[in-house]
C-alpha cells in the first residue's frame, strides 16, 4: 500500500477513546523498578596483553581489552583462537545484591538475546556466533566485532546527523527489522543506544535483544512489561500483544529524535507519559525542524500512529517511502542547519527518565 493511500485510511479512520490519566493502565505505571543497561561502545584495537578468564568462557577465546559494559553485562575484545577471528564477548554481569528472582530474569533475557540474534543473519544485525552458560549462573554470547558508537551520541542539538544520513539509516534499520520480523522475532526495544553505527563507513547495527520474543507477546511474566518507555508503541506500554509494528513506531520515535533532537513525547511522570503516548498527537516534524519535506512528515506521522492497524504493516514499505523522501532531499545542509537553534530550547539532552530499559509493574492496578 502507497503513502496517499495510507494518509487516505489514516484521516478517515475514527478516532481512539482516549485514556482517562486516572485508569487502570496510568495507575499501573505508577510502580516501576528499572532494569537499564548502558549504551554500549566498541572502540578502535589497542594491542593489550590478553587475558583468560577461566570458567567463565570457552577455552578457544583469548580475552582481550574491555570494550564497554553497562548495568548487567561487559563487553571484551577476544581472539577466537581456532580461526583467529577478532570478535567481541559481552558476559553476564550482575551485582551481588540482586535478588533470585532478578538474577534469573535476567539470566533468561540474555540467553533469549543470543538465541535471537543468532537465528538473524542480516548485514544490519550484530551478528551472534556462539553463545551458552555454565552451571554457576555465568552466560556468555561471542559477536561480531564492529567499530562505532551508537546513536544516542546524535540526539542532541550540535550533534545531529545530517538529513540525508538520518534517512539512509531509517532506511537500513526498517529492512533489518522486516527481516528479523519475517523470522518471526519482534526487537521490543528498539533505541538509539540499541542501534550501533560506523561513522568511517555509515554501516548500522540492531543490537541488543534482550527482550525479544520470538512470535510471542509483550509480557515476560504476568502483569510485568519490560522495554524503554519513551519510544515504546501505546499497545506495548498497556501489556498488549505486539508485532513487529510495534517495533515500527519506536524506530519512528528514533527519526523523529534524531532528526530534531527531541522524543515525540517526553515527561518527568510516568503516568502522565504514558497519557502522552497514548493520546496525545505527535507534534509535526517540521515545527521543530522548519524546512524538512512534507513527505517525511506524513511518513513520521504513519509511523507514530496510535493505533496499530494504520501504521506501516511492514518494514519494508516504510523503508520504501523513506527511500521516495530521500530523493526529494537536495540541500541537506540547509536543513541541517535550521535545527540547531529550534531543537536548542527544549531537548531531550535533559536527562530523561524512561530512555531505559524498565520493567514496568501492571501488576498493582
Amino acid at each position: 500500500m502507497g503513502l496517499l493511500d495510507r494518509v487516505k485510511r489514516l484521516f478517515g479512520a475514527p478516532a481512539p477513546a482516549p485514556l482517562d490519566a486516572g485508569s487502570t493502565l496510568a495507575r499501573g505505571m505508577a510502580s516501576t523498578q528499572a532494569l537499564s543497561t548502558q549504551p554500549l561502545s566498541t572502540q578502535p584495537y589497542d594491542k593489550s596483553s590478553p587475558r583468560s578468564v577461566a570458567g567463565e568462557v570457552p577455552g578457544y577465546l583469548l580475552i582481550q581489552e574491555e570494550l564497554g559494559r553497562g548495568a548487567m553485562a561487559v563487553v571484551h575484545a577476544a581472539t577466537d583462537q581456532r580461526t583467529q577471528q577478532r570478535v567481541a564477548v559481552k558476559r553476564l554481569l550482575l551485582a551481588a545484591e540482586v535478588s533470585p528472582a532478578d538474577l534469573a530474569d535476567a539470566h533468561a533475557r540474555f540467553l533469549r538475546e543470543a538465541q535471537a540474534a543468532r537465528s538473524l543473519t542480516h548485514p544490519d544485525i550484530l551478528r551472534v556466533f556462539d553463545f551458552g552458560s555454565s552451571e554457576g549462573g555465568d552466560a556468555w554470547m561471542v559477536m561480531e566485532l564492529v567499530q562505532g558508537h551508537d546513536l544516542s551520541h546524535h540526539v542532541t542539538p550540535g550533534q545531529l546527523l545530517p538529513v540525508a544520513q538520518v534517512l539512509a539509516i531509517g532506511i537500513r534499520l526498517a529492512r533489518a527489522l522486516h527481516h528479523a520480523h519475517r523470522q518471526g522475532v519482534v526487537h521490543r526495544d528498539i533505541k538509539p543506544a540499541n542501534l550501533m553505527l560506523d561513522p568511517a563507513s555509515s554501516a548500522v547495527r540492531i543490537m541488543d535483544f534482550g527482550i525479544a520474543r520470538i512470535a510471542d507477546g509483550s509480557r515476560t511474566r504476568t502483569g510485568l512489561v519490560l522495554g524503554t518507555p519513551s519510544y515504546m508503541a501505546p499497545e506495548q506500554l498497556a501489556g498488549q500483544t505486539v508485532d513487529g509494528r510495534s517495533d515500527l513506531y519506536s524506530l519512528g520515535a528514533v527519526l523523529y529524535q534524531l532528526l530534531t533532537g527531541q522524543l515525540p513525547h517526553q515527561s518527568e511522570s510516568m503516568a502522565r507519559l504514558m497519557h502522552q503516548i497514548a493520546n496525545q498527537p505527535v507534534a509535526d516534524v517540521r515545527s521543530l525542524r522548519p524546512g524538512l519535506p512534507e513527505a517525511l512528515a506524513m511518513v513520521l506521522a504513519l509511523a507514530l500512529e496510535k493505533r496499530p492497524e494504520l501504521r506501516y504493516a511492514n518494514g519494508e514499505d516504510l523503508a520504501q517511502d523513506l527511500e521516495a523522501v530521500l530523493a526529494q532531499v537536495q540541500d541537506t545542509e540547509g536543513i541541517t542547519s535550521a535545527a540547531g537553534s529550534a531543537a536548542a530550547t527544549s531537548s531531550s539532552a535533559d536527562i530523561d527518565p524512561f530512555a531505559a530499559t524498565q520493567r514496568i509493574d501492571l501488576r498493582n492496578s
